[in-house]
């Protein structure tokens, strides 16, 4: 990655500790879900002792499930291993102020075991070494996400107690678009782009969506390591806003049966010059590379499923004419495909529509360089593109299960390639953790169909 300033200095933060302004300071690491996991120092403390020698936090943070209950399978961390910790060093270039917490900065961290080797299964770890695998070609990945929430009108408290049913929605109808609809509730999307823009992210929109209270707020593409950063500090601090509000946001890829929530992911490659090494001379205005890349995407889709759709509730978006995807296609500008070409000359991008608000993005752009690197190195050849309504085309379709992704991860040569036995099987495990318990969970459905049915 290139040099860059970063959101806050770290003189600029010693002055302002000195000056009483911030007296918090965040350090967090992405967890397996993309949550931020970490503490809350004093900010002198900080400055004193955590810059120099980093802190230490335990490795089960990489072997729970969501529910952060111990499992097993995982071979990192276990009750054998004695749960120990690894240690958290700060990254100083994404250092920044949080305008939604009085006097806070915070910070990421990059994870390392004692004898200071990385912990390979770390999100930001798996994104850094496929970036780096991509920078000895001499590319560097652009990045922006696009994520989609439901605004309720409940607490999270409130929302708890009612076991998530009978919610008000922020809007009661599909407001795709409308200013009146988001003029709803402005305070709160206002509140969450000033705030976003104050810890250093640059905000370019917001929208409303199809589910009643759906919304969306856009930014600005960046390096793909810094967007994956900015990604998890806007989903964390958005949260934190609306709580702030008495209000609650889920970002869950289908929380009912209307549209779900989405998180498209455009990509494109700058060369050494920081040109769009994506646009040339080629059909469509592609470069050679772009087509090897896209092909690439096309023959790993299915294999890194589990990266880009992670979880039981993700697989619940793939239904047709959705706007979610269900055959493995890519098209010039057809949102029916599940690889999406947009843009012209430096704007040339794909975006893959797969994943879902849900989503780590850490994972899953590490997948899409991933599968771009393989269509490289293998100089695949790209098919035609998809012309036409992708749901009804005879096309390989995207796994409609978390089990079907988990073994096609498991048993794909092009992920243990790319990311190692080690980061498979971890992988592996978590979904299995997934599975089983979801296989033992008595769900409403079934309490519906058959209590007094069957």
């Amino acid at each position: 990655m290139a040099d860059r300033t970063p959101p806050l200095s770290v003189e600029e933060l010693h002055t302002l500790v000195a000056g009483g302004e911030i007296d918090t300071v965040v350090l967090a690491f992405p967890d397996m879900q993309g949550r931020l996991q970490g503490k809350r120092f004093a900010a002198r403390f900080f400055l004193d002792e955590v810059l120099r020698h980093g802190t230490e936090g335990c490795n089960y943070l990489l072997a729970v499930d969501t529910e952060m209950n111990t499992v097993d399978g995982y071979a990192m961390s276990s009750w054998d291993r004695g749960y120990g910790d690894f240690a958290m060093h700060p990254d100083l270039t994404t250092l920044r102020r949080v305008p939604w917490n009085e006097g806070t900065a915070m910070l990421h961290a990059d994870l390392a075991w004692s004898d200071g080797s990385p912990v390979v299964a770390a999100p930001r770890q798996i994104l850094r070494r496929q970036l780096e695998r991509l920078a000895e070609l001499g590319y560097s990945a652009q990045v922006g996400t696009e994520l989609e929430f439901i605004v309720f009108k409940d607490t999270y408290e409130q929302a708890w107690d009612a076991g998530y049913k009978g919610l008000t929605p922020a809007n009661q109808y599909n407001i795709d678009y409308s200013v009146l609809g988001t003029g709803r509730i402005e305070p709160l999307l206002r509140r969450i782009r000033n705030e976003m823009a104050g810890a250093g992210l640059t905000v370019e929109s917001a929208k409303g969506e199809c589910n009643p209270g759906q919304h969306e707020i856009a930014f600005r593409y960046d390096e793909a390591l810094v967007t994956c950063d900015q990604h998890s500090v806007y989903k964390t601090g958005a949260k934190e806003i609306a709580a702030q509000e008495g209000m609650a946001i889920t970002f869950m890829a289908k929380y009912n049966e209307r549209e779900g929530n989405s998180c498209h992911i455009h990509l494109s490659l700058a060369d050494a010059d920081g040109n769009n090494a994506m646009a040339g001379d080629l059909e469509g205005g592609m470069s050679e590379v772009m087509r090897h890349f896209l092909a690439g995407q096309l023959a790993a889709l299915r294999d890194f499923s589990l990266l880009y759709a992670p979880n039981i509730n993700s697989y619940k978006r793939f239904q047709p004419g959705s706007f979610a995807p269900t055959a493995v296609a890519w098209g010039q500008d057809n949102r029916t495909c599940a690889l999406r070409v947009v843009g012209h000359g430096r704007s040339l991008r794909f975006e893959n529509r797969l994943p879902g608000g849900d989503v780590n993005p850490y994972l899953a752009v590490a997948g899409l360089v991933a599968a771009g690197l393989h269509g490289i190195e293998q100089k695949l050849e790209l098919p035609e593109p998809c012309p036409g309504n992708a749901y009804t085309a005879d096309l390989d379709h995207v796994p409609t299960t978390l089990r079907e992704a988990a073994e096609l991860w498991e048993n794909s040569t092009v992920a243990r390639a790319a990311f190692g036995d080690e980061v498979v099987a971890h992988y592996r495990n978590m979904a299995r953790v997934e599975l089983d318990a979801y296989d033992a969970a008595v769900t409403d459905w079934e309490l519906r169909r058959s209590f007094e049915r069957m």
